[in-house]
């Protein structure tokens, strides 16, 4: 009986491969944050790109990962680049790469495309309402937030739709079923 309990394996795997990728994603995640890369809005607002690797990463890697990728990075991101925001983003995106990885983790393989729109759908709400309660609450006005909920909707439509097809239409899928878990 002692000896079943230490043949189990952890739900989460920890690997030097798995590290670096992590790290990679996340630093990409902080780079798709920075006004370089970003496509202006009406009312002096921004569309960043960085939806795209918190739902990717959100899809591909276990919940863990997913939160240090997509919270850890949109922090590290608005440190650099819109210190006023940096805790919302933490907050808000950890819980959405949280419940879009916790929705579609495997550890064989992908989950199948209607579980993933419907985790990736899930995260677009909590996005659009965590940054809706921050701008209205911590660090803008309640008329600034109502102002940006379509841009917002738009944002992270793009990281879903974007990351979908990079996961379901793209070489990435074959890589990624492949890709060692441990």
């Amino acid at each position: 009986m002692e000896k079943e309990k230490l043949d189990k394996k952890p739900y989460i795997y920890f690997s030097t491969k798995k590290l670096v990728f992590v790290a990679l994603f996340t630093a990409i995640n902080v780079i798709l944050s920075s006004s370089v890369f970003c496509i202006p809005t009406p009312g002096n607002g921004h569309l960043y790109l960085n939806d795209i690797v918190i739902c990717l990463s959100a899809l591909v890697f276990d919940p863990l990962s997913a939160v240090i990728i997509g919270g850890f990075g949109a922090f590290l991101g608005d440190l650099f680049f819109y210190p006023s925001a940096m805790f919302v983003s933490l907050i808000v995106r950890s819980v959405q790469a949280f419940i879009i990885s916790a929705i579609t983790y495997r550890q064989k393989g992908i989950a199948r495309f209607w579980i993933s729109f419907l985790a990736v759908m899930i995260g677009v709400f909590i996005m659009v309402g965590g940054y809706f309660l921050g701008k209205a609450f911590f660090y803008g006005t309640l008329a600034d937030a109502i102002i940006k909920i379509p841009f917002s909707f738009i944002q992270a439509g793009t990281g879903v739709i974007v990351s979908l097809l990079l996961l379901y239409k793209s070489p990435l899928k074959t890589y990624i079923e492949n890709f060692p878990k441990k």
